[in-house]
């Protein structure tokens, strides 16, 4: 599979609602004009009108629980995600942080080739998810989020340390990482160190271009 480019639009106002479709539809352009994979992690709130609007383009959820029909007030279905559009989804993102033992039930509960992007926080937590067996742990440095220095410039020792650990535990779990990535060269930087693609967030949410934003993104792969 191609490289991955996993654009999380958190709860920014420029990547909520109707704006959540324009930034979906602008991905879905980029992504039938390049060989890498973008992939957009939308609110529950516009799962279904993104899906509808880019039916082409990969759409995950922020965040699901590993919970039955009933009274669970606030929680998310998985089941109800996946009927409005829901094709992967990240856990354990450090803005919304569960226990592993979260992570595992969730991997029991949805189906079988439905992808998980668990998110570590340094290599030993990586090291730890990678046993459970999601689909892809994205590293991310807490302190890195957010800002202006990529984590594959600022950090690249926790990048190839990540894939090398998470290889070693569990060579079917493929890496990404994250944490101020903004461009292309932080992209083919990323890659070199051994992950297969890139989660990020304000650097294509913010964007007032984010066609030109995302086209960069993947101009060195």
């Amino acid at each position: 599979m191609s490289a991955l480019i996993v654009v999380n639009f958190k709860t920014y106002e420029s990547a909520q609602g109707e704006s959540a479709v324009a930034l979906a539809r602008a991905m879905a352009e980029v992504d039938s004009n390049t060989d890498a994979t973008m992939v957009a992690v939308v609110s529950a709130f516009d799962l279904a009108a993104v899906h509808a609007a880019a039916p082409s383009l990969a759409v995950w959820c922020q965040h699901l629980d590993p919970i039955g029909w009933g009274s669970n007030t606030g929680w998310l279905h998985p089941d109800t995600a996946i009927s409005r559009g829901a094709t992967g989804t990240i856990i354990n993102h450090a803005e919304h942080k569960v226990d592993h033992s979260h992570v595992d039930a969730l991997l029991e509960q949805l189906p079988e080739g439905f992808p998980v992007c668990a998110c570590a926080a340094d290599i030993d937590e990586a090291r730890a998810l990678a046993s459970l067996s999601p689909t892809f742990i994205a590293v991310e440095p807490p302190e890195l989020i957010g800002g202006d220095i990529s984590v594959t410039s600022a950090d690249p020792e926790i990048v190839s340390g990540t894939a090398e650990a998470v290889k070693s535990a569990n060579p079917d779990v493929r890496v990404l990482c994250g944490a101020g990535v903004k461009n292309g060269a932080d992209v083919a930087m990323a890659l070199q160190l051994g992950t297969e693609g890139v989660l990020l967030a304000s650097g294509v949410t913010k964007a007032s271009d984010p066609v030109a934003v995302l086209s960069d993104l993947v101009s060195q792969i």
